[in-house]
């Protein structure tokens, strides 16, 4: 691929990042949850019933740090464990009540930004769109490269 090519998709993304951070922040904000909790919720709430494990590597977080995550959630009646009958050990994850609540708001408020958005793109690309931002979003997870200045390049 090309210097310039690159370097395009590089400001296209912190454009990206820049633009789209305040939506989670001010999400978080308005729900009275933080960001960590929100990205917890939404999976959460897309799965039902998850596994904390499976959850853990959704999220790309260790265990540890989401079990304190989840501990904060259950305290404030975000979600509730559900321990496995065949192995206490492990427990799966549902929404609560509160939880419910707040994941349709923010996936009200998600999809009326969203639309705002996709009402500036032609409907005759919108396809196009979801479909290049899912191959980019696909590689950028697949990338094992995710280190910025950590090591000398070779020239």
């Amino acid at each position: 691929m090309e210097l310039k090519h690159i370097r395009l998709i590089r400001e296209a993304m912190l454009l990206l990042q820049r633009n789209l951070s305040w939506q989670w922040k001010s999400e978080a904000i308005c729900c009275g949850i933080t960001v960590a909790q929100c990205h917890t919720l939404l999976e959460v709430g897309k799965s039902g019933e998850i596994a904390q494990v499976k959850l853990a590597s959704i999220l790309g977080i260790d265990s540890s740090t989401l079990s304190r995550t989840i501990d904060g959630m259950v305290q404030a009646g975000l979600v509730e464990r559900k321990a496995k009958p065949d192995d206490r050990r492990f427990s799966n994850i549902i929404l609560a009540e509160q939880g419910k609540e707040i994941y349709e708001r923010i996936n009200l408020t998600s999809d009326h930004y969203y639309a705002e958005i996709f009402s500036g793109i032609p409907p005759e690309k919108h396809r196009e769109v979801v479909e290049s931002i899912t191959l980019l979003a696909e590689a950028i997870n697949n990338s094992s490269s995710s280190e910025c200045c950590a090591k000398e390049l070779s020239k």
